[in-house]
């Protein structure tokens, strides 16, 4: 079991789909959710975009889609979707860390960080200060701040550009 928190979601086929997960023991990791699209499947309701709790996959003998056995989902998040700023923002604070991390190589404390990140944003109203404390705090993690740049301007300097969506999160959230 590791605990994890699902950034993204493509469609595999017409029954199943990809779960990109977000683990604090193994960090990005994806999995293949074999039947998931089916009324009846034993994922019906467990995977959705920002939710945490504990997943058991296993191993691809080759390659990097391992496939999904388990999920007990602890962490919901309903309120990062009232409204789409929140659900915008979380997005960011995901691809921005997707960005930012290498497949299947443990980040406990960039774990730690989406966690609260996400936790906050669920519970508080979207805004460009919670954006901003999450860039300051990746670029710390992360070892590339610089004392006379901002941090999107660092994290922009190490990652070579950062998610496309980012001026449409600061346009959605304005000033609050």
């Amino acid at each position: 079991m590791s605990q994890a928190i699902l950034t993204r979601l493509t469609r595999l086929s017409d029954t199943s789909l990809i779960a990109h997960w977000f683990t604090e023991e193994h960090g990005l990791v994806k999995t293949a959710a074999k039947g998931a699209r089916r009324p009846n499947s034993p994922f019906a309701g467990k995977l959705d975009l920002f939710f945490g709790g504990e997943i058991t996959y296993a191993k691809a003998p080759r390659g990097e889609l391992h496939s999904l056995r388990e999920v007990a989902i602890s962490d919901w998040r309903e309120g990062l979707r009232r409204d789409y700023p929140s659900t915008l923002l979380a997005a960011y604070f995901c691809q921005l860390l997707e960005m930012a991390v290498e497949p299947e190589h443990p980040e406990p404390l960039l774990f730690d960080l989406l966690r609260r990140a996400l936790d906050h944003v669920a519970t508080q109203a979207p805004s460009q200060r919670a954006l901003r404390h999450f860039e300051r705090e990746l670029a710390r993690l992360l070892g590339v701040t610089h004392d006379l740049a901002t941090p999107d301007a660092c994290l922009r300097n190490a990652l070579g550009s950062l998610p496309a969506g980012r001026s449409q999160v600061i346009e959605q959230i304005g000033l609050r």
